[in-house]
């Protein structure tokens, strides 16, 4: 049997040891200190030791874990460069009316959150008054990702700026009447103000490291020297829990993002409850950081602790500090010093000792409010530290109490997360607390009252001298005056007009022949910012490797396997392609930043993220969502498209309902082009709408998201029926009809119109040949390049209606005239053409990919789910039976005919 006290084999067996004798003194030396002055002495002579070594440049691995204190000594903390007592009562009053805001607006059940600010007011005010730059001084300012539940003490700090109204504070959560403010950080609803949406829980921390080292990208590539910026990160540590909090946190320290800071208010709760009820979230945190290689900085402890580390000779104090489960933490929070000294204290013989010189005030102080975060000194010096430190980005670990002088009622409570108001005897004494001249009277008929010192009084004017002196207010979100981008040449989208004669073209390498020669435009190519989740090679970009070069910090430090191969893996300092790895999450944040640089940095980015179409929408959707709210403009490529054109990879491949999902984000412009001309049409009209001249009726800030497919086809040549182009645009227009395509139908035919979007569209192709040779039915083609956007310009129509306004929908006006009934079909479920159904006139029906995806060839799996050409034909004959216009009886003879 092992014993489990022997020394066990490690790497360092395999080394051979030069000096044996001295290495087994040195173990003697450990020995001899454990005997003698126990464990914890010789564990803590050995960190000494580490440190030591770390600091003479002796490589070693790095501790995981800390000790339970403060990183930065109190003797070590730098003085603050201000005014403390000024910025105690800026403070105060940001605290009063952020708590007031909630509170008034319980009354109309909007709800709010108090709590989250009460422990994080030091966090932001200190930024505030002395680290984050502003808009208007030199380059881009920083960017600041607010924790959304601290956005009631953001409120309050504009308000004592004089940029927001008392008006504006009441409609907290009340914005139909056009004058309030969003719940959480919004650049959609407040778009002076927020720059980055942020509650939803995850996408702060993803998104502020894809954009740091976007801010890198920037300056590499020469587009704009953004060095000066720093990104700063305000979250929970409850929310690391998610998995986009973490999911970059080694790209950031690979890449060494010293221009990033993660800030996390560890008030130990998160909303249920403590986010570690037996463990300790700061020491997990911590090793998870340090272990991805970051800066790691605790700011744990107040000032009212540097007495008690004092009396600590034999370590007992920092050992049961690091042994106390969180939830207790919280417990002694509530607790009377009685209460402490028996089950803090009294675990061990020393501590019992140290008590002995402790009054319950001092215990008291120490352990309800003394805590890191929660004094400017402590928040100064960890700010200063991170932005002084150089080579990895730095987390703050900043340990807070929940409901912070909000009062005993709240502080620490389970259920503060939930607790939206404070009673009227409640905020007196939070007044009374925070030493606020608030008077009795002011509080009428049991309203609380906003507090305001006064436009001209110290406090304003010392304010707005601090964030003068940093370049403007914060947060702020500016568009910057920009010129349009002219519109490239039209030789490059011309190129698709002639279509490809007999070479088959599938519809995903039309797409990046396109943006190859786009990003050769002298005037916008180097704003193209093309990103890739390591599946470069299977859509066909890999020529863009040697030309454009993929972007790294390190550029290319190995010589590559393929180098003396033409199309060959070349990485460079300036590259223009962001191949991210195999990470949607990782690509989506990127062409987040990419997207919303126009507002972040004045400069117009054309970012392009394309992917296998099934891990778009339904495995990123909540970042598609952020796009949009943070008004981020760019194109979206679902590759590899469509429920049955990559059949060979099975269901989870299989893409039924990209189009669905995308359908429903107001921002988002949808079309599945089926021909490269529809494609180049579509690009160029979001670059003028997004990038160029739009008209005034338009909304510049949407991101078009296209289908494309990887099923080699020839592609025709453009039509050069009038009104092509727009119909491309709008949505639908007629490919051919049964006369055009040569098919010389009898002139009483039964006639039908065939909708196909996407690769569809060759399935009616050939169905529209089966129909006139072997059933004597003439079809009309129509190629639906957008059946979202055909629905939303008739709901728009119908809201027209409601107005007194008479507007027929363009899809109504397209089909105007049109004889027979109308079949659509698409290689998604049915619900995506049937978005237009009751826009149509004519007797409507769909054929669509519904129920799960199946790994088959094209053709089986098209037979499977009743979309292919034979499928159609038998469709369309039981459209045309319904209305008497074919014979019963040629259903079942076509079913028969074609085995269906």
């Amino acid at each position: 049997m092992t014993d489990p006290n022997a020394i066990q084999p490690s790497e360092l067996d395999q080394l051979p040891d030069r000096d044996p004798e001295e290495t087994a003194e040195w173990q003697a030396s450990l020995d001899a200190v454990a005997a003698a002055a126990g464990p914890h002495r010789a564990a803590y002579l050995m960190r000494r030791t580490l440190e030591r070594a770390e600091g003479a440049g002796v490589a070693l691995p790095k501790l995981l874990e800390t000790d339970y204190v403060n990183t930065i000594p109190t003797a070590a903390e730098p003085a603050v460069d201000g005014d403390e007592a000024m910025e105690q009562r800026i403070t105060a009053w940001n605290r009063w009316n952020a708590a007031a805001m909630v509170t008034r607006g319980s009354k109309y059940g909007v709800g709010g959150h108090i709590a989250t600010f009460a422990s994080a007011a030091w966090l932001y005010e200190t930024g505030f008054n002395h680290f984050f730059r502003g808009k208007e001084g030199d380059g881009s300012g920083d960017q600041l990702y607010i924790q959304g539940h601290a956005s009631p003490g953001i409120y309050a700090r504009a308000f004592l700026d004089g940029r927001i109204s008392e008006e504006q504070l009441d409609n907290f959560r009340r914005e139909a009447g056009g004058n309030g403010l969003p719940s959480y950080p919004h650049p959609r609803r407040l778009p002076w103000l927020w720059e980055f949406p942020t509650v939803s829980m995850g996408l702060g921390p993803i998104s502020a490291i894809y954009q740091a080292r976007f801010n890198r990208y920037l300056t590499s590539r020469g587009i704009k020297d953004v060095s000066d910026s720093h990104v700063w990160a305000f979250l929970g540590d409850g929310e690391m829990d998610e998995p986009e909090s973490t999911t970059a946190l080694t790209l950031a320290a690979r890449e060494q993002l010293d221009n990033l800071t993660f800030v996390i208010n560890c008030n130990l709760q998160r909303l249920d409850g403590p986010v570690r009820a037996n463990f300790k979230i700061v020491q997990e945190l911590e090793a998870q950081f340090r272990g991805a290689g970051w800066n790691v900085i605790k700011t744990l402890w107040g000032t009212a602790w540097d007495e008690l580390f004092q009396l600590d000779t034999t370590g007992a104090l920092v050992r049961r500090l690091r042994e106390v489960p969180d939830a207790q933490v919280q417990t002694y929070q509530t607790r009377d010093a009685a209460y402490i000294r028996e089950d803090f204290f009294g675990k061990d013989p020393a501590l019992v000792e140290m008590a002995k010189l402790l009054s319950d005030d001092k215990i008291l102080e120490c352990f309800h409010f003394s805590r890191g975060g929660h004094e400017s000194r402590k928040v100064y010096a960890a700010y200063k530290a991170a932005l002084s430190h150089k080579g990895a980005p730095t987390v703050i670990l900043a340990q807070t109490v929940k409901g912070h002088t909000l009062g005993e009622g709240f502080a620490s409570k389970n259920a503060n997360h939930q607790m939206k108001k404070l009673t009227v005897d409640e905020f007196k004494a939070m007044r009374d607390r925070l030493e606020l001249p608030i008077a009795d009277s002011a509080f009428v008929d049991g309203v609380v009252p906003y507090a305001h010192p006064g436009a001209d009084s110290p406090e304003v004017r010392y304010l707005q001298e601090r964030r003068a002196a940093l370049g403007g207010p914060a947060p702020a979100r500016r568009v910057h005056p920009v010129a349009p981008l002219p519109q490239p040449a039209d030789k490059a989208f011309a190129a698709f007009d002639k279509g490809s004669g007999s070479q088959n073209v599938a519809t995903t390498m039309a797409f990046v022949r396109l943006v190859k020669d786009l990003v050769r435009d002298k005037e916008t190519g180097k704003r193209w910012v093309p990103i890739v989740p390591d599946e470069a090679r299977t859509f066909g970009m890999e020529s863009l490797f040697p030309s454009l070069g993929i972007y790294s910090p390190m550029g290319q430090t190995y010589e590559p396997v393929d180098r003396d191969q033409l199309m060959y893996y070349k990485e460079a300092k300036n590259g223009q392609i962001f191949n991210e790895g195999i990470t949607e999450a990782g690509a989506m944040a990127e062409f987040i930043a990419a997207s919303t640089s126009y507002s972040t940095h004045g400069e117009t980015m054309i970012p392009f993220y394309i992917y296998y179409s099934m891990f778009g929408w339904q495995r990123t959707g909540d970042q598609m969502w952020q796009l949009g709210d943070q008004l981020g403009r760019g194109f979206l490529v679902g590759a590899t498209a469509g429920r049955t054109t990559l059949t060979g990879e099975g269901l989870q491949h299989a893409d039924g309902h990209s189009p669905v999902i995308a359908a429903t984000n107001p921002a988002a412009l949808t079309y599945d082009p089926a021909f490269a001309y529809e494609i180049a049409v579509i690009v160029k009209e979001g670059l003028r709408r997004m990038f160029g001249e739009a008209r005034p009726d338009e909304d510049q800030n949407v991101f078009y998201y296209l289908t494309v497919y990887n099923e080699p086809l020839p592609q025709p040549a453009k039509p050069q029926a009038a009104g092509v182009d727009e119909g491309i645009v709008k949505g639908l227009y007629r490919f051919n009809t049964a006369e055009s395509a040569g098919l010389s139908p009898a002139a009483n035919a039964p006639r039908i119109q065939l909708l196909g979007s996407g690769t569809a569209i060759h399935w009616a192709l050939k169905a529209q040949q089966l129909l006139a040779e072997e059933w004597g039915v003439a079809a009309d083609v129509w190629s639906a390049t957008s059946w979202t956007e055909l629905r939303r310009d008739a709901m728009e129509a119908d809201e027209a209606l409601l107005r007194g306004e008479d507007r027929v929908p363009f899809v109504r006006r397209a089909l105007q005239g049109a004889e027979g009934p109308v079949l659509a079909v698409s290689d998604y479920m049915r619900q995506v053409p049937d978005q237009i159904a009751q826009w149509v006139e004519q007797d409507y029906t769909s054929l669509g990919a519904d129920g799960f995806g199946l790994s088959d060839t094209r053709e089986a799996a098209r037979r499977h789910f009743g979309v292919d050409a034979e499928s159609i034909v038998v469709a369309a004959l039981a459209q045309l039976a319904r209305r008497g216009e074919v014979k019963a009886t040629a259903v079942k003879e076509a079913r028969e005919k074609y085995g269906l």
